[in-house]
């Protein structure tokens, strides 16, 4: 029976997403990277499908180079099935890093608060399609985790299998709960200052397609179909799966469950290094804390931070997730040795980053704190803390790069090697 092939590389936390729906539904899979597709590995063993999570689709595009491009091009032309999650998504559109599968491009954003959008929305469904499950209701729950938008046009035959209707219960822009505004009120403040909060912009807009490419087919999602125990979700991805690659789920199996970051189990042994795992959850664990105690993280779920807009909390999630998921998976004899190599580094380099991270935490407490003030802390140093602890806002950087690249290569090894 053919793998389901994920690909890996600028994944983090969505590749461990799409992964746990897999493993949930019993289905075949295994983790890939870019060399190996730039190598011809969809030609000489293609999948059943290639499953492309979030992440930047600008850096997956540049690490598959124009070989690993041509190949997965090929791989769909001659019949195969490509799913693209957000970023995933992004990268089978057309445009300067897309792979061209899909005619339409990627939409830009007239405010950049129109892509701090997050939680489940009520979506409308196509009424004549077999990639629809039957089981759905009308106005199903999709979620959405800081989505990018498509650029529509009349160019090739794209369907439209979703557009969306209305922000869900568990709805957030930025770090504002829109159930927690009065809608009468919130609608005031909008006509009075020029306010642009409830998300008027996504209603009708298109967030799950699919089409032809060659003899293949491709589906481009901006709603995550793999998001924990999300039932709409869920059902849909199985159903999707099942219709365009014949991979029944195991035993009807079509929902992934919860994920507790917190209180995952540890698999590893401390002759492993199973105790530097488990230092380095409780070190981001009382990094997470402190963030809390200055009122700029809070929690969404048992898997996702909340933050303030503009504080990096995105980043330091992907990382906690990663380690919480790594120390939860016996490891693979590869994994061992390569943790035992660089887990004295690792956890050195995270003390570093916590440090400064105190740091720059506290700095952005204080600045919130006393802006408007003459003593106020300047933005100009708060960017150089950010850029010094996590990059720029448009790509990994700084010491978070050091940490999340040990991270992401222990992790592949260790889902590669567990039986995948």
């Amino acid at each position: 029976m053919s793998s389901i092939y994920i690909y890996w590389d600028e994944s983090h936390l969505w590749g461990l997403l799409i992964w746990r729906a897999l493993k949930a539904f019993g289905l075949p899979h295994r983790l890939v990277r870019a060399k190996e597709i730039s190598q011809g590995l969809l030609s000489r063993k293609p999948p059943a499908a290639l499953v492309v999570p979030g992440g930047l689709a600008r850096r997956k595009f540049e690490l598959l180079g124009k070989d690993g491009v041509r190949e997965i091009r090929d791989y769909v032309s001659h019949g195969g099935v490509y799913f693209g999650f957000c970023g995933g998504a992004g990268l089978g559109l057309s445009g300067r890093h897309g792979l061209g599968l899909c005619p339409w491009k990627r939409r830009a954003f007239t405010d950049r608060l129109q892509h701090a959008m997050s939680g489940h929305m009520r979506v409308r469904p196509a009424l004549d399609s077999s990639l629809i499950p039957p089981s759905l209701g009308a106005s199903p729950l999709l979620p959405v985790w800081w989505p990018a938008r498509f650029e529509t046009s009349p160019e090739g035959e794209v369907n439209i299998l979703a557009a969306y209707e209305a922000p869900g219960p568990d709805f957030w822009v930025a770090d504002i709960p829109l159930q927690s505004i009065p809608r009468g009120a919130l609608g005031d403040l909008e006509t009075i200052y020029g306010l642009s909060i409830w998300p008027q912009f996504m209603v009708d807009q298109p967030c799950l397609v699919e089409g032809g490419y060659g003899q293949g087919r491709y589906v481009l999602s901006y709603t995550h179909l793999e998001t924990p125990a999300s039932r709409d979700a869920n059902l849909w991805l199985a159903h999707l799966i099942r219709e365009l690659t014949g991979l029944a789920t195991h035993d009807g199996a079509a929902l992934t469950p919860a994920w507790n970051l917190e209180s995952l189990p540890r698999r590893w042994n401390d002759a492993d290094g199973g105790q530097d795992l488990a230092l380095a959850k409780a070190g981001l664990e009382a990094s997470i804390r402190e963030g809390m105690e200055e009122l700029l993280f809070f929690r969404r779920n048992s898997w996702l931070l909340g933050w303030r807009r503009g504080i990096p909390g995105a980043s330091l999630n992907a990382l906690y997730s990663m380690v919480c998921q790594a120390q939860s998976v016996p490891p693979c004899s590869e994994a061992r040795e390569y943790w035992r190599e660089h887990a004295p580094q690792f956890l050195e380099t995270l003390e570093l980053f916590r440090y400064g991270l105190t740091g720059y935490l506290l700095s952005e407490r204080l600045a919130m704190t006393t802006s408007g003030t003459a003593n106020t802390i300047p933005e100009s140093v708060l960017s150089e803390q950010r850029m010094a602890l996590f990059g720029s806002r448009m790509d990994h950087g700084g010491i978070f790069a050091e940490l999340l690249g040990v991270m992401d290569e222990l992790l592949y090894l260790t889902l590669t090697g567990h039986g995948e």
